[in-house]
């Protein structure tokens, strides 16, 4: 039964929540978001007891400004029905209990460490998420890294590269622990010594898969977190893993999908992140591989953002004027200038003692009148410099 201290306890009651209604149920979001986790509660507990929903309930919420309109509350109406079926069962305190013993926190709306980037999702926020791991796991800079569970050695290869080096860039990676391409973001975040979180579809006692249940140990002794909107001992069934997918995009300030097929559950979180307005990124793979077909598909559709390193990761979902893509500086352009007499002669130019002219010119092969143009073009373009009588390679 729902415990009468959760109607006057936000944390109580956002667990009662996660309890009574599945992950994405907007209609238990709307109601929250009008009348607050607690009041909603206290609200669905009075029509709980009741057989047929009565007429003057479902009246509180329609009237004034900030209340639902007419069809969401007939949507409500609908709800209840469907939490009838749990309120014997909807009791968190054991749950909370347990999870403490596994050094676990549940972390809700205006209570410490909760993501306030989920309040983005609207109603389709979560309730709560189960929680074990650092509380600020997340950091102030999260990407999301995805793709497909039958990853190719390709995306697997990628993935991890990715992950180490925007971890190394300050990014905690964010993904769902998956086979393919989640456990290789997950995993190259570990070997640079960062921070990962994980997110699961089931209950943050039971790993999934169990196979990943050492990584997963990993993820939360290197001050990462695993964490699930759904209460512990739940399993992770087929729509909770799409669903969960809406808060890996939420969580991460963009998505970037390493590597997927037309099918895959990873193109979900990308067009949840595109409903967000956070930046997509997608790697390209082969022409002829079908594992890298949806990530073709989400540049071609103008989802995503084309990507091939972690800087144009950074350039993509970073902070402006901090993380961009680096121009090439004057002396890279001045380089790329060079015709094929001066590369020459810039390559025969020593870099600590310094060479005479005749010297530099011999070893270039050029004779003296394109040679010494060429050096003075390469001394204007601060490439080489002249020390006495002879010419120094500057180095760049």
């Amino acid at each position: 039964m729902i415990p009468a201290e959760a109607l006057a306890d936000a944390r109580l009651a956002s667990a009662t929540w996660s309890l009574l209604a599945e992950p994405g149920d907007e209609t238990a979001g709307a109601l929250r978001a009008v009348l607050g986790v607690t009041g909603a509660l206290a609200w669905a507990v009075r029509a709980l007891r009741t057989e047929t929903l009565p007429a003057s309930l479902l009246a509180e919420l329609v009237p004034g400004a900030g209340r639902l309109d007419h069809a969401t509350a007939e949507r409500v109406r609908r709800g209840v029905d469907r939490w009838r079926r749990r309120a014997d069962e909807a009791d968190p305190r054991p749950l909370l209990d347990r999870l403490e013993r596994l050094e676990g926190r549940l972390v809700h709306p205006g209570g410490p460490g909760w993501p306030t980037a989920l309040d983005d999702l609207g109603a389709a926020a979560p309730a709560c998420l189960w929680w074990r791991g650092a509380p600020g796991a997340l950091g102030d800079r999260a990407v999301a890294l995805v793709g497909s569970r039958a990853a190719t050695p390709y995306g697997t290869h990628l993935a991890g590269e990715l992950a180490v080096e925007l971890a190394e860039r300050g990014f905690t990676v964010v993904s769902g622990g998956a086979f393919g391409i989640d456990v290789a973001a997950h995993r190259g975040a570990l070997a640079a010594g960062a921070r990962t979180v994980v997110l699961l579809a089931g209950g943050v006692d039971r790993p999934y898969p169990a196979s990943h249940a050492r990584v997963f140990e990993q993820v939360r002794s290197s001050g990462g977190a695993v964490a699930s909107e759904v209460p512990l001992g739940w399993a992770p069934m087929r729509n909770r893993f799409l669903l969960r997918n809406r808060i890996i995009a939420a969580l991460a300030h963009g998505t970037v999908v390493v590597e997927a097929a037309l099918r895959s559950g990873a193109l979900s979180t990308a067009r949840h992140a595109a409903a967000l307005l956070r930046p997509v990124g997608a790697v390209p793979g082969p022409v002829t591989s079908m594992a890298s077909a949806g990530c073709h598909a989400l540049v071609r559709d103008g989802l995503a953002t084309l990507v091939t390193s972690a800087a144009e990761v950074a350039d993509l979902v970073g902070e402006l004027g901090a993380d961009g893509v680096q121009p090439p500086s004057s002396t890279s352009l001045v380089t790329d200038a060079l015709d094929d007499v001066a590369r020459r002669v810039l390559d025969a130019v020593p870099v600590r003692r310094g060479a005479p002219t005749g010297s530099v010119l011999r070893t270039a092969g050029v004779g003296e009148g394109e040679g010494v143009a060429a050096l003075g073009l390469l001394e204007l373009g601060g490439l080489v410099r002249r020390s006495g009588e002879r010419w120094v390679r500057v180095a760049v």
